[in-house]
């Protein structure tokens, strides 16, 4: 206690005594008088206790201050804070993130090396042990997917050893595949950091991408495996926990499943870097060139079979509600140009898939624990569809309550398309998520019904230039031989000719030369 509240402490101490007698006494004069009388002491004495009692009470609250704030300074000199964290608390501060820095062929050799060689040499390095240090860091995170993910989730049975095959792949695989690149980089790398020629290695390596293709066909049946997966929650706890470790530098594990494609279609990018910061007179100049044309050519390869493994997948996840509803377009379609979900003026969330030459608009259904997809409506074909573009605000959402209190936000990013033919009839007016969403929409649309147009013109001059026309004015198809024509002629349907396409010229024509003319046509036919 502070010594300067001591006397103030004793004085109060006093008034608690003489209140404590005043109350024994109170009850005394009460039996000596009659119970019918009003005494007035006695509400002269509760005036007082009660003024008493509330300078007490504030000089009570007032010490117990000094007190609580004398202990509290005298407990964080000796002690930490009691509310600091605890290593076992639940609010445990996320751990730091461990983060890989990039590094540079400059900074990580001799430094002396650098005033030798010209500047654009120093960037040919640079390039050069980029394409390295890729290669080191796409191995580790390869190797980290599978000791990290793979083999725990394996061992604590999160999942079943084909469901893991069926999300990983050939990963295994790709792991020796980089590692044999790295090993020869590092062996043509010189002491003092710079190398001379990667040229003749990549030329060598490079077609062993060509094993890619299994793994990135793959790729599409293992989002959606791993997507549906995550619904278990042990999965989902496993992913949480492996995502706020440091190792995955915030990635979730399909960022590492992803890594290996990325790598892939960065190939040209780093080989035209080299090639760039390469003299004309060097030998590695034409091994460069050739290396790139190789990984284009592959990278082509895997992106076509990719899309084809793409769109198979989606076609087998489309439901039939009647026979009807089947389209031989869609079974011929190879490609799928663009799908995503849309909404439209209902609100409805459509899944919309524009193959090459077919909108199929569905609605995403649960069907055998498998994401499938119902068709909304009868499939459009491209060559016959309308696309417009409306403007901000130019729909009318559904519904008179609807669209009465509906914002802007819900009236944007709108496009129609429809068809008709005969009977059939379609309109759909769709919502894209942004308009930056809707501008892809749009394009798509646009580059498929032009692709439709040119095979349709092309078709249809191929099948004009496969006519040859004689001399006498008779069509003779180019690629048919003399014995199929004379078996063409023993049918009566083929003897009768239509002559109303030169009936004009025979008018104007002279009757004996009109007469040579049909006796050469019935020669010919």
């Amino acid at each position: 206690m502070v010594a300067k509240d001591y006397p103030f402490y004793l004085s109060v101490k006093r008034a608690n005594c003489a209140l404590e007698a005043q109350t024994v006494s109170s009850p005394a004069k009460e039996t000596e008088e009659p119970s019918t009388k009003r005494v007035k002491p006695l509400s002269r004495v509760t005036s007082l206790a009660r003024q008493i009692l509330t300078k007490i009470g504030e000089t009570t609250v007032a010490l117990l201050q000094v007190l609580l704030l004398q202990a509290f300074l005298f407990r964080s000199d000796s002690r930490p804070d009691l509310f600091s964290p605890r290593p076992w608390s639940r609010n445990v501060p996320p751990a730091n993130t461990k983060r890989r820095d990039s590094k540079l062929w400059s900074e990580t050799f001799d430094v002396c090396v650098n005033h030798m060689l010209t500047s654009k040499e120093i960037k040919r390095q640079e390039a050069i042990f980029e394409l390295s240090q890729g290669e080191e860091d796409l191995i580790e995170d390869l190797k980290l997917a599978k000791k990290a993910y793979h083999d725990p989730m394996l061992k604590l049975s999160i999942m079943t050893e084909q469901e893991l095959n069926q999300i990983f792949g050939t990963l295994d695989s790709l792991i020796p595949l980089h590692e044999d690149l790295l090993r020869r980089l590092q062996e043509v790398r010189k002491p003092d950091g710079s190398t001379e020629h990667v040229g003749h290695i990549l030329v060598g390596w490079l077609p062993c991408l060509n094993s890619y293709d299994s793994y990135c066909s793959n790729q599409v049946a293992a989002k959606a495996l791993l997507d549906h997966k995550k619904q278990d929650h042990r999965v989902q706890d496993f992913l949480q926990r492996c995502l706020e470790s440091p190792f995955s530098r915030k990635l979730d594990l399909w960022n590492f499943l992803d890594i290996p494609r990325s790598r892939l279609v960065k190939y040209p990018l780093l080989l035209r870097e080299i090639l760039r910061h390469t003299p004309n007179d060097h030998p590695d100049q034409q091994h460069l060139e050739e290396a790139i044309n190789i990984i284009q050519g592959i990278v082509a390869e895997i992106n076509i079979k990719t899309g084809e493994s793409e769109c198979q997948y989606y076609k087998e996840r489309l439901i039939y509600l009647e026979e009807g509803q089947r389209d031989s377009l869609i079974d011929n379609s190879r490609v799928v140009c663009c799908h995503g979900e849309l909404k439209n003026n209902r609100g409805v969330k459509l899944h919309v898939f524009l193959f090459e030459e077919v909108m199929v608009i569905t609605r995403a259904i649960t069907h055998n624990e498998q994401l499938c997809y119902q068709l909304y409506r009868p499939p459009i074909p491209v060559k016959e569809l309308v696309l417009e573009d409306l403007q901000d605000g130019e729909v009318r959402l559904g519904g008179s309550i609807r669209g009465a209190f509906s914002n802007n936000e819900r009236i944007r990013n709108f496009f129609r398309v429809s068809f008709k033919n005969g009977s059939q009839s379609q309109s759909h007016s769709l919502q894209a998520n942004d308009s930056f969403n809707k501008q892809q929409w749009l394009n798509c649309i646009r580059q498929a019904k032009e692709k439709v147009s040119c095979a349709g013109k092309a078709s249809m001059l191929n099948s004009e230039a496969h006519f040859l026309l004689s001399p006498h004015g008779s069509r003779v198809p180019q690629g048919e031989t003399t014995l199929e024509r004379m078996d063409q002629s023993d049918c009566e349907s083929d003897c009768s000719m239509d002559t109303s396409e030169i009936s004009i010229d025979c008018e104007r024509m002279e009757q004996t030369n009109s007469c040579e003319n049909e006796k050469q046509i019935e020669t010919n036919v």
